[in-house]
C-alpha cells in the first residue's frame, strides 16, 4: 500500500514536461527531447528563398520557465567566423542568431532576442510589421559556444517577459520566426522565408502551439545618484525605483518614482535651424517596457501619438527639465482586446500630467486599435486631447493595407483648436519581385498631436506612388549578392492648397557578397513653396531642386570596418544654378576583438542657405559645417564596458543677402543688415559601466558639453579647434541600480 501511495506521488513528476534546459551554449539532444526542429533555413537575404548556404538547425521547446531555443550552426574553417567582442544592443555585422516572438499570434506586437557568437545581446521590440526599436531591454538567458565545426546558442525566454492573451484549454498559440546571419558575408537564413524588407513581416511568422505556462513576478529596481557639476561648484543627489509587477500573463504593472533623465546615455549633437522639430529615441527603462501596445504611428517619419520624451521635457515655464513626480502603465488583455494604460505627473507649477489609453482587438485578417491621450497644462491653462483610431487589414498574401484617423482637441483661452489627421498605407506583393506603394496623408492645419505625440509638421497634404523592383538571381560572378531599385513620385501640398512640391525619386540598395552594402538616391523636386521658412510671415517661393547621394559600409575585415557617405545637392532661392555637396567617412580600427577605436569626419557646404532672421526677412548665406567624431569601445571581460564618445560640430555662414517676402510668395532684395554667425558645439562622454546582475548596473560618467553661437564668421576648421575650448557643462555622475526579483 505505501508503494502504491508512493507510485501515486510521483506519478504527476513523472509526467509533466521537462524543465531543466541549462542555458549553457551546449545542445544536451536529451534537454532538448520533444522540441520543434527546425532545418529548413531559406535565404531572405538576398530574399531568394534558396536553401542556406550552410547548415543550420534550430529547437523550439516551451518548458515551465520559459520558451527555450536552441542553434546550431554549421561553419567550416573556409567561411571567416567573427570573434568581436560587442555590447549590448550592438549594430556590429557579425556572426548571430536571432529569435523573434509574437506572444499573442496577432501580428501587432513582436520582441526579437539575437545572441552573437562571441554571446553578445540585442532585443528589441517590433511592431507595425516591421518597425524595430531596439532602447528596451529585457531580462532573459542566453550563451554561446566555439568548436571546430561551427557554433551553438541557447536561449531562454521567460514568460513574464511580456503580457500574452489567455490561453484556450490549456494551449496558446504564439507565432515565432528564427534566422541566422553569416558576418563574413551578411547572408541570412530564416524561418519561415519572412523578410523584414517586405512589408508584411511579422505578421508572417510561423504558428507554434505551446502549453500555457504562467509566471508571476515582483521586480523592484531602486537607484540612487550622486551628480557632481564642476561648473557650477555643487551636488546633487537622487534616488527613485522602477516597479515592475506581472501576477499573471493577462495583466502587467510597471510603475517608477522619481525616474532620472537618463543621465547615463549621451544623445547625439543637434544644431537645428528649421522650423521642425528634431526626434529623438527614449531610452529611460520605465518608457521603453512593454510600449509596444502604444504604438500608433502614421506614415510621415518617427510620428507617434505617444512621444514619451514630452514627460520630464523642457518645462512649460522654460526653467531646465520637467521634474517627474512618478508615472504608471498597465498593460494587459481582456479575452481578444488588448488595452494597455499611462499615466505620468510632474511637481511643481509647470508641472504636467499625462495621460493615454490604448486599446487593440484582433479579427484574424484584419484589426482595429484605438488610442486616446490627454495631457493637463495648468501653466499655459492648456488642455489637450488627442483620439485615433487605427485599423490594419491583410485581405491575403499580397496586400497589407494600414489605414489611420485621428482628431485632436485643444483648450487654451484665445487659441482652442479642433482638427483632424488621415493616413492610408497600401502595399502591394507582385511576381518577380515586382512590389507598389501607395501612400496618402492629411494632417488639417489645426492639428496638434505634440503635447504628448510627435508630428514633424501638421497643415500636409502627401501622397505617393512607388515601384520597386528586388533582383535577387545575380550571376556568381557578380560582386552583388542582390539589389533593389525603387521608382517613386510624389506630390506635397499644405492644407490651404498651396503647392510644397512634386519629386521623382530613384533609388537602389545593393547587398554585396563580402557583406558590404550600398545605397544610391536621386530626388527631382520641382518648384514650389516654403510655408515654415518664415515662422507664419508668409510663404516662400523655390525654384526647382534636386539632391542626389551615395553612402557604401564596409563590415569588419581584417582590424578595419568603415563606411561613407557623398552627396550633392541644390535648394535655396539659387535652385539648380548653385549646387552644395556633402562628405562623410567613418573609420574603425580594432586593436582587438574587444577593444575598437572609431574616428569620422564630415564636411558641407550649402551655397545658399536660408536662414529666417525676424517675421518676413530671412539671409541667404554661404554655410559650411565640419563635424569630428570619435570614441572608443572596450569590453573589459563579460560583464564590464568601457565607452568614451567625442562630438565636434562647427558651423561657418556667411552672409550673402537680405529678403523680403512680399504678399505674393518672392523674394525682394533688401538692403537691411544681416550678420554672419558662426557656430560651435562639443559633447563628450566617457561611461564605464559594470553589471551586477541583469539588468543591474553600476555608472560611472564623466560628461563635458558645450555650445556658442557668435556674431562673426569662422573657418569651420578654426570653429572645431575652439569648440574644445568649450564647458558650459562639466559633470561627474555616480549612479547605482539593483533589481530585486520576489
Amino acid at each position: 500500500m505505501r508503494v502504491a501511495r508512493l507510485a501515486l506521488a510521483l506519478l504527476p513528476l513523472l509526467s509533466a514536461p521537462a524543465s531543466a534546459v541549462e542555458i549553457d551554449g551546449r545542445i544536451d539532444p536529451a534537454e532538448w527531447q520533444g522540441a520543434r526542429h527546425v532545418t529548413d533555413f531559406r535565404k531572405v537575404q538576398p530574399l531568394s528563398g534558396e536553401p542556406a548556404s550552410l547548415p543550420t538547425e534550430a529547437w523550439i521547446l516551451a518548458t515551465p520557465e520559459g520558451l527555450a531555443v536552441a542553434f546550431r550552426n554549421t561553419q567550416p574553417a573556409s567561411v571567416p567566423r567573427t570573434s568581436q567582442r560587442v555590447q549590448r544592443d550592438f549594430e556590429e555585422q557579425v556572426d548571430r542568431v536571432n529569435l523573434m516572438v509574437d506572444f499573442d499570434g496577432d501580428g501587432r506586437t513582436g520582441y526579437n532576442f539575437t545572441v552573437s557568437s562571441t554571446d553578445g545581446v540585442f532585443d528589441a521590440v517590433v511592431t507595425n510589421e516591421t518597425r524595430f526599436n531596439k532602447d528596451w531591454d529585457g531580462n532573459w538567458k542566453h550563451s554561446a559556444s566555439n568548436d571546430a565545426e561551427g557554433w551553438s546558442a541557447e536561449m531562454l525566454i521567460p514568460w513574464y517577459i511580456a503580457p500574452m492573451r489567455k490561453g484556450s484549454d490549456g494551449r496558446r498559440t504564439l507565432k515565432v520566426y528564427v534566422d541566422r546571419v553569416i558576418g563574413s558575408t551578411g547572408e541570412r537564413a530564416a524561418w519561415p522565408a519572412v523578410s523584414f524588407m517586405q512589408s508584411r513581416f511579422l505578421s508572417g511568422f510561423e504558428p507554434l502551439e505551446v502549453p500555457v505556462y504562467n509566471q508571476s513576478l515582483l521586480a523592484v529596481t531602486p537607484y540612487v545618484s550622486g551628480l557632481y557639476d564642476n561648473v557650477g561648484g555643487d551636488s546633487d543627489f537622487g534616488g527613485g525605483a522602477d516597479i515592475f509587477w506581472k501576477p499573471s500573463g493577462q495583466f502587467q504593472l510597471t510603475a517608477t518614482l522619481n525616474p532620472d533623465f537618463g543621465q547615463v546615455e549621451s544623445d547625439d549633437l543637434v544644431v537645428n535651424f528649421d522650423a521642425t522639430e528634431t526626434f529623438v529615441s527614449d531610452k529611460r527603462p520605465f518608457f521603453t517596457e512593454n510600449q509596444g501596445i502604444f504604438e500608433y504611428t502614421t506614415p510621415s517619419d518617427y510620428s507617434q501619438l505617444l512621444y514619451t520624451r514630452r514627460v520630464g521635457g523642457p518645462a512649460d515655464d522654460g526653467d531646465g527639465s520637467g521634474d517627474i513626480t512618478a508615472a504608471v502603465k498597465l498593460n494587459g488583455s481582456l479575452g481578444a482586446t488588448k488595452y494597455g494604460v499611462f499615466a505620468a505627473d510632474e511637481s511643481g507649477a509647470a508641472g504636467r500630467t499625462f495621460g493615454a489609453l490604448r486599446l487593440v482587438r484582433d479579427f484574424g485578417s484584419q484589426d482595429l486599435g484605438l488610442m486616446l491621450t490627454r495631457v493637463d497644462r495648468p501653466y499655459l491653462d492648456r488642455e489637450a486631447t488627442v483620439l485615433g483610431v487605427d485599423h490594419n487589414w491583410r485581405p491575403n498574401q499580397r496586400w497589407n493595407i494600414r489605414s489611420r484617423l485621428f482628431g485632436s482637441q485643444v483648450r487654451q483661452p484665445g487659441q482652442d483648436a479642433d482638427d483632424l489627421g488621415a493616413t492610408l498605407w497600401a502595399d502591394y506583393e507582385m511576381d518577380g519581385g515586382w512590389r507598389q506603394q501607395w501612400i496618402a496623408m492629411h494632417f488639417g492645419d489645426e492639428l496638434q498631436v505634440n503635447d504628448l505625440g510627435y508630428l514633424s509638421r501638421n497643415n500636409l497634404n502627401y501622397g505617393h506612388w512607388e515601384v520597386s523592383r528586388r533582383f535577387t538571381g545575380l550571376p556568381e560572378a557578380s560582386r552583388y549578392a542582390s539589389k533593389d531599385w525603387r521608382w517613386r513620385v510624389s506630390r506635397v501640398t499644405n492644407d490651404h492648397g498651396q503647392l510644397l512640391n512634386d519629386q521623382f525619386r530613384m533609388s537602389r540598395r545593393s547587398e554585396l557578397r563580402n557583406g558590404s552594402s550600398e545605397y544610391a538616391q536621386i530626388n527631382v523636386n520641382s518648384a514650389g513653396v516654403d510655408d515654415l521658412l518664415t515662422r507664419g510671415h508668409g510663404v516662400v517661393e523655390l525654384p526647382a531642386n534636386f539632391n542626389a547621394g551615395f553612402e557604401y559600409n564596409r563590415p569588419r575585415k581584417g582590424n578595419w570596418a568603415y563606411g561613407f557617405e557623398v552627396d550633392a545637392v541644390s535648394g535655396g532661392l539659387a535652385g539648380n544654378d548653385k549646387v552644395g555637396y556633402a562628405f562623410e567617412f567613418e573609420p574603425t580600427y580594432f586593436v582587438s576583438d574587444a577593444f575598437s577605436i572609431n574616428a569620422g569626419f564630415y564636411a558641407d557646404r550649402t551655397p545658399d542657405w536660408l536662414v529666417w532672421q525676424h517675421d518676413n526677412l530671412i539671409g541667404s548665406f554661404e554655410g559650411r559645417e565640419w563635424h569630428f567624431n570619435a570614441g572608443l569601445d572596450w569590453s573589459i571581460g563579460s560583464r564590464q564596458e568601457l565607452r568614451v564618445k567625442l562630438q565636434a560640430l562647427a558651423i561657418d555662414a556667411r552672409a550673402l543677402q537680405a529678403w523680403r517676402v512680399d504678399g505674393s510668395g518672392n523674394a525682394v532684395p533688401s538692403d537691411e543688415p544681416i550678420e554672419d554667425f558662426s557656430v560651435r558645439n562639443l559633447g563628450f562622454q566617457i561611461r564605464y559601466r559594470y553589471e551586477l546582475a541583469p539588468l543591474s548596473y553600476l555608472y560611472v560618467v564623466y560628461g563635458r558639453g558645450g555650445y556658442r553661437e557668435d556674431r562673426f564668421p569662422e573657418d569651420p576648421f578654426d570653429g572645431l579647434r575652439d569648440s574644445f575650448d568649450l564647458r558650459d557643462d562639466e559633470q561627474l555622475l555616480v549612479k547605482l541600480s539593483y533589481r530585486f526579483e520576489i
